[in-house]
């Protein structure tokens, strides 16, 4: 799995079919991965959701982290550099261009969250 995360690896995600951002591999921090950001059209939709979500894990308001949260995973998927859909992931989008993510192989059981 290490070339999933080797620099310069891009990751996709997606908005239904469309590409809406490109996440380029700057490196890892183990279990994160590290990146730049380039936003794509359809991308501004979500600008103001996770400009939202940064601010709410910055004032340690993880209910209202989560139910942001909610909505980007509702609405949006990711993909490995080969293309393969991810499970599940956990994407930060930072105001420099930046971003940080993990993700899973198997969606989370949320009983058992």
């Amino acid at each position: 799995m290490t070339h999933r995360t080797s620099t310069g690896s891009i990751w996709r995600l997606r908005h239904r079919d469309r590409e809406i951002a490109r996440l380029t591999v700057t490196g890892t921090d183990f279990p994160w991965v590290r990146g730049d950001i380039e936003t794509l059209p359809g991308y501004e939709d979500y600008r103001a959701v996770f400009a939202a979500h940064q601010r709410a894990l910055d004032d340690e308001d993880y209910e209202r982290a989560d139910l942001l949260y909610d909505r980007i995973r509702a609405d949006l998927t990711m993909t490995f550099p080969d293309e393969e859909p991810v499970a599940e992931f956990l994407l930060n989008v930072h105001g420099d261009g930046t971003a940080g993510w993990r993700w899973h192989d198997e969606p989370f059981d949320e009983e058992h969250g």
